[in-house]
């Protein structure tokens, strides 16, 4: 049975009139007090939980939020978390 020819491919190389270079500037260290709020918010959101299960039936807005208690906690905790992404 005869052999097929094996075909040889060249290197791509991408066109250089579609794109032109673009300098990027370089972003700098976040300011303090971002790292402040992030931090701050994430604690603050595990503070909340935790005075909610050890005093929350003995705090009357707490009493009165109920279930909304875990949602404003770990709404916190998650906006702290996700200030991360942005943090250099």
């Amino acid at each position: 049975m005869p052999k097929s020819k094996v075909r040889k491919k060249t290197a791509y190389t991408p066109p250089t009139d579609r794109r032109t270079p673009v300098k990027v500037r370089a972003a700098g260290p976040s300011h303090p007090v971002y790292k402040v709020v992030m931090f701050g918010l994430m604690l603050l959101g595990l503070a909340w939980l935790v005075v909610n299960y050890l005093a929350g039936h003995k705090i009357d807005f707490m009493t009165e939020l109920g279930d909304w208690n875990f949602a404003i906690g770990f709404a916190l905790m998650i906006t702290g978390l996700l200030m991360t992404m942005r943090w250099r």
